[in-house]
């Protein structure tokens, strides 16, 4: 099942010959010096955006393939641009591309003794430095850590939570959606050692994802409970729940909300 869980992004399927992306998702190729290669982005703009001049909180997204556009997905999507628009919501979501067989490199920010990857910290650094900068120049933001998240599922949801424990000046709060906490412990210990959490943390798994699922969450959940504040904390199992893309649109939603709703 763990196999499953990592190799389930790397295989670049089309599941659909025409594109279901809103016409306001813009999509730009950017070098990445970090990660030695160019990242494509997918870029969500809300529908008033070009007849406003307001400015807008970000969500950064890992495993942008599978976020607006069946085309590019492995085994659906997520329809982050399909709900966004449905509740009119005023952010701007940049998705940024896996690289494929590089994924659990990226998305890893510990080694693994079968799987190894651990170079999270350099794409942490490219979304940091250089898509960041990108997105604050190109379009209208609101710049400050408590207008800026990240959220992601899987290996993405690992780095996510990873993200806001080391970069706490940078990320106002994190969506965790199915974290892959079972590929190191490492991340467990670093929880451990953080004195205080400020950020918002929204934890989601499904209750027929693996075994270890579910109690590889609760376990950090429990960590948390001296870090952080009960109300900057919530986490939600879905009884039937599987990993896939299913599970995590049908999820977005609640979790976007949660997370956005002093924005």
């Amino acid at each position: 099942m763990r196999q499953l869980l990592l190799l389930v992004f790397l295989i670049p399927v089309c599941v659909s010959a025409q594109s279901t992306a809103s016409k306001n998702v813009r999509r730009v190729t950017i070098n990445a010096p970090q990660l030695k290669a160019e990242r494509e982005l997918f870029i969500y703009l809300p529908q008033d955006y070009e007849t406003s001049t307001k400015k807008y909180p970000v969500v950064y997204m890992p495993d942008a393939q599978n976020l607006f556009d069946a085309q590019t997905s492995y085994a659906g999507e997520w329809r982050v641009d399909e709900t966004l628009d449905s509740i009119r919501a005023q952010v701007i979501v940049v998705g940024i591309a896996h690289g494929h067989d590089k994924r659990i490199e990226a998305l890893t920010p510990y080694p693994n003794t079968e799987y190894g990857g651990g170079k999270a910290d350099a794409y942490l650094d490219f979304l940091i430095n250089t898509v960041k900068p990108y997105i604050d120049d190109t379009y209208r933001t609101k710049k400050c850590r408590k207008s800026t998240y990240i959220f992601g599922s899987s290996l993405g949801g690992l780095t996510s939570y990873y993200a806001l424990l080391k970069y706490p000046d940078v990320f106002g709060g994190a969506g965790v959606f199915s974290p892959s906490f079972w590929y190191t412990d490492d991340i467990y210990e670093l929880t451990e050692n953080t004195k205080k959490i400020k950020g918002k943390i929204y934890f989601m798994a499904g209750g027929s994802e693996s075994d270890s699922m579910v109690p590889d969450m609760d376990r950090m959940i429990l960590v948390l409970k001296d870090k952080t504040k009960s109300r900057r904390l919530k986490s939600k199992v879905v009884p039937g729940g599987k990993h896939n893309e299913a599970l995590w649109s049908r999820e977005f939603a609640a979790a976007y909300l949660w997370l956005l709703n002093s924005e």
